[in-house]
């Protein structure tokens, strides 16, 4: 499985939310996921199996299916929790 973290210029903050993401699977105890990060422009269905962008960009990931929107970049709990919910969804957990 591969999580793609997005932003709008695939730079910054797309790269610390990898890096978050990355450590929330370790802190649940999940392997076997690859996670990487790119600007939204580059994000296409096939990229990845789950996106995972703000919600300030989020209205323009048109075609992307299983989305993670988070309200804040920064918030590792919120992080948490939704990620936590769609693994489970999608039978990974």
């Amino acid at each position: 499985m591969k999580i793609l973290a997005v932003c709008g210029s695939g730079l910054g903050s797309s790269f610390m939310l990898e890096m978050n993401i990355q450590d929330v699977l370790g802190e649940m105890g999940v392997s076997g996921i690859t996670v990487e990060h790119s600007d939204l422009s580059s994000a296409t269905p096939d990229a990845a199996d789950l996106f995972v962008m703000a919600r300030d960009i989020a209205e323009g990931s048109f075609g992307l299916k299983d989305m993670i929107v988070l309200n804040s970049i920064i918030d590792k709990n919120e992080l948490k929790d939704k990620l936590q919910q769609k693994l489970s969804e999608m039978g990974k957990l």
